[in-house]
């Protein structure tokens, strides 16, 4: 598919693999909106810098995915600022760090925070963006999942738990929104500089780099670049890419 001059709505797009995504596509001649649920200084400085550098049309919105009601205005509001939506990112999510042993410290209340952000979040968002991706005869999804939600890993049982739920959710939603839209996803590893990272204890990263074939961190601008190619493809939907330096294979 041809990517310039389409719109894409980035969830985290002013987090730190958020943003190579949103250059990415920028780069390609997409429109985007930035969406961010905090951090509305940082997100309006994304979208000038997208804007300046590559000519394109940028914006942020804020959210809580969390919020039906505010999820179904973001849809509505990115339409009638660009006129269309052809590309959803789901790159938005929430993670706190809890050994899988420490099932105290696992609280029904934090189990219920992380599901809601990283998997109810993009299910509210993919049925509030569903018509107007439909509508544009080539609408493209790309999920953020974990290689977390491949395997027993990552920085709680509820994390991995969530993340393992968005990769079915990927599946599921290619069969229900074909043959319109196409549905993918990509599952990181262990990925330096994001906010995702900073939440894990210091011997996770340390074993997660060490125990990778590569002995080095995936690369954010590897993950970006395969989420341009899925929005460009044609015959790819319901596929999970894993992009962790050798350590899961699936």
């Amino acid at each position: 598919m041809e990517l310039r001059g389409k719109v894409a709505l980035v969830t985290g797009g002013n987090g730190g693999l958020g943003q190579r995504i949103c250059h990415a596509l920028a780069r390609e001649g997409v429109h985007i909106a930035v969406m961010y649920a905090q951090s509305k200084d940082q997100a309006e400085g994304v979208a000038r810098d997208l804007a300046s550098q590559y000519q394109v049309n940028a914006a942020a919105f804020g959210c809580d995915i969390t919020d039906g009601v505010a999820v179904e205005n973001l849809v509505a509001a990115v339409t009638a600022r660009f006129g269309q939506l052809d590309i959803l990112i789901n790159d938005a999510a929430f993670n706190k760090s809890v050994p899988f042993q420490d099932l105290d410290s696992l609280t029904v209340e934090l189990w219920e925070k992380i599901m809601a952000v990283n998997l109810t979040g993009p299910m509210r968002l993919i049925k509030a963006a569903a018509p107007a991706l439909k509508a544009s005869g080539a609408g493209r999804i790309v999920n953020i999942s974990s290689v977390a939600g491949l395997g027993p890993t990552g920085s709680s049982i509820a994390y991995a738990v969530s993340k393992a739920g968005l990769i079915h959710l990927t599946r599921c939603m290619a069969v229900a929104l074909a043959p319109e839209t196409l549905v993918n996803c990509v599952a990181p590893g262990l990925l330096e500089g994001t906010r995702a990272t900073a939440n894990l204890r210091p011997e996770q990263i340390e074993r997660s780099a060490a125990t990778s074939l590569l002995q080095k961190a995936a690369d954010k601008d590897d993950c970006a670049d395969m989420v341009v190619t899925m929005c460009r493809t044609e015959t790819m939907t319901g596929q999970t890419i894993v992009i962790d330096a050798g350590r899961i294979f699936h």
